[in-house]
């Protein structure tokens, strides 16, 4: 196979399989930073060795067992005392793996949970840890994303992100937080921790904060089969039911969200014939059944504005009115800038351009999100919208210096010649 082949195929692994591997490192020698160590060893060296015997056919049993003896080799030699003995001693077991390379004897813990990868998100998220620090962790364990794309997420700077996550695993270590899904009674206050993660794990494959391409499947999928496990393990938590809902609705677009080229379709334009009707269905009977407990919170919120969207038949028949009263509603539940900017999209639509640029002038005069780069872009759409071209091409601008997805940047650079003509 060609290096360019060998390249792509190790790519594709370390979207599908990173998460695993390091969650399987994590279980069984408790030292993350090792995990980590060792999962990139294991990457750099599929890129040697797969181009000289050929991608296996199970990459992500030979990740997990190349890494798990890289693991083996430093803890030989690091081994002082009884206690890194013995994790030599679990490590050098025949320890059969699975096909995503798991363990194939990996016991239930006491939740009944047979998942690293679920084990690992409760553990970042226990409350001992604070919630900025808890979410970026575990992207940055479970989904393989650097440090300057949680930074980005989070729009922190990249230092600051580096220091919570070294805090974060130091505080793990020192407290001997333990690698499991806690019983029944002590979910509730890890909820808003995994929920959280699960949502930025989506968004970041959803739109990729930064690379070539708009999508990251693989990241939409596992944080969709995570989601699913968690409602599983809570079924009476509407938030829970909530998150699921919304991110089924949002990955029901998915494919027509890039055309053949790889550019960017809005959602006006979308081919609706295009989108999963199962997953529509599925992600509407959710949010209404969450609804209907009378207990309404921002995911269950999110996933109402989504099904907005899904459910209207064209883009003419969305209740625009609807959506900027729920994107209100999510305002004072959750006091973001970045709402209170897609609350200002709804009610440019709903209400006309002007309306829209009086709540976009807002934020800009907060500074909050002055290296976002939706906001410029957005205020370019409604000056757009508004009949106002040389203003809008200036905003379009002022967003093509900021962002950092390249599908977005050809879009935005397409909407600039657009006002130019």
């Amino acid at each position: 196979m060609k290096a360019s082949g060998i390249e792509e195929a190790v790519a594709v692994a370390f979207r599908a399989e990173w998460g695993q591997v390091v969650a399987t490192l994590i279980r069984v020698t408790g030292d993350w930073d090792l995990a980590e160590e060792c999962a990139q060893d294991a990457f750099a060296q599929a890129l040697d060795r797969w181009r000289r015997d050929g991608v296996p056919r199970r990459p992500g049993a030979w990740l997990t067992t190349t890494a798990r003896n890289r693991a083996l080799d430093v803890l030989r030699r690091e081994a002082v005392g009884v206690a890194k003995l013995r994790e030599v001693a679990v490590l050098a077991g025949d320890e059969p793996y699975d096909d995503r390379g798991g363990s194939a004897y990996d016991d239930e813990d006491a939740s009944g949970v047979r998942d690293d990868r679920l084990r690992l998100i409760f553990t970042c998220c226990h409350p001992a840890l604070p919630i900025e620090a808890r979410v970026a962790l575990t992207l940055r364990t479970l989904a393989g994303l650097t440090t300057p794309e949680i930074a980005r997420a989070f729009l922190v700077p990249e230092a600051t992100m580096a220091q919570r996550l070294v805090r974060a695993k130091r505080k793990i270590r020192n407290a001997g937080i333990p690698y499991r899904v806690p019983p029944a009674h002590l979910l509730p206050e890890r909820t808003a921790g995994v929920l959280g993660v699960l949502y930025l794990l989506f968004n970041e494959g959803y739109a990729a904060t930064s690379g070539a391409d708009l999508v990251r499947r693989s990241l939409c999928a596992e944080a969709i089969r995570l989601a699913r496990v968690l409602a599983r393990l809570m079924p009476d938590e509407p938030e829970v039911l909530g998150l699921l809902a919304l991110l089924l609705l949002h990955d029901a677009r998915r494919h027509a969200r890039v055309d053949d080229a790889g550019e960017l379709v809005t959602l006006e334009d979308q081919d609706r014939g295009a989108w999963d009707r199962a997953e529509i269905d599925e992600g509407a009977a959710l949010v209404e059944s969450a609804l209907r407990r009378g207990s309404p919170g921002p995911y269950q919120i999110q996933a109402a504005i989504a099904a907005c969207h899904t459910t209207a038949g064209t883009a003419e028949e969305t209740d625009w009115a609807d959506i900027a009263a729920l994107y209100g509603e999510l305002a004072r539940l959750v006091p973001s800038a970045v709402v209170r900017l897609n609350r200002a999209v709804a009610v440019g639509t709903a209400e006309g351009p002007e309306a829209g640029l009086a709540l976009v002038a807002e934020l800009e005069r907060e500074g909050e999100l002055t290296d976002y780069h939706l906001l410029p872009a957005t205020r370019a759409d409604l000056l757009r919208r508004g009949g106002r071209p040389a203003e809008a091409a200036e905003a379009y601008r002022q967003a093509l210096e900021l962002v950092e997805n390249e599908a977005e940047r050809r879009f935005l650079e397409k909407r600039l010649a657009e006002c130019g003509a």
